[in-house]
């Protein structure tokens, strides 16, 4: 059985794009397991060891903007269309991390909840979504400083909200995200 992984990430960030990973794996992979579990270098080498052996791999990115336009929901919807829009690789079946089966209108898709450590497409969906991710987030400290995007990569943390407070709202902040709507009131 041919299965497509798929998870996204940067749901909670309140910056930068979300993004979705669809992996078909042609082998094992050893050390897969959900991303959040790993440390940077782990992900990092394991994304190197993905990228290279995998049947198939595809990233679906979802701008601020377009999350702030079409909401959450549909922006991951979006993300993971574009990514399985990637996987040329016949699939007997997609495996969607989660409660909720964005894909629900392909065949033969399902929702797994907790399938980024159970289901060795999925973690490595995760993986790579994750550090194609961060490294756009990196990227974007260089162009905005100020926030500290190479430390907490869009997330909510205090550091995040204590350079909203000093510098405001730049380009890549969600918009429709609470705490950028208070900044923006400012």
């Amino acid at each position: 059985m041919v299965v497509v992984g798929i998870d996204e990430v940067g749901r909670g960030s309140w910056a930068g794009p979300l993004v979705a990973g669809a992996v078909i794996l042609k082998s094992p992979i050893v050390g897969l397991k959900d991303s959040k579990k790993l440390s940077k270098i782990q992900k990092q080498k394991l994304a190197e060891i993905i990228n290279l052996k995998a049947l198939a791999v595809g990233l679906g990115w979802v701008t601020p903007r377009q999350v702030d336009l079409i909401g959450l929901t549909q922006a991951v919807r979006l993300a993971m269309e574009l990514a399985i829009g990637q996987i040329t690789t016949k699939y007997n079946e997609i495996v969607v991390d989660g409660h909720y089966n964005f894909l629900a209108h392909h065949p033969n898709s399902r929702a797994v909840i907790g399938a980024d450590d159970l289901i060795s497409s999925v973690s490595a969906a995760s993986i790579i979504a994750k550090v194609a991710r961060d490294q756009y987030m990196v990227e974007a400290s260089v162009k905005y400083p100020e926030y500290g995007f190479e430390k907490h990569v869009g997330y909510g943390t205090k550091l995040h909200s204590d350079m909203l407070e000093k510098h405001g709202v730049c380009a890549i902040h969600r918009r429709s995200y609470a705490p950028i709507k208070q900044a923006l009131l400012k």
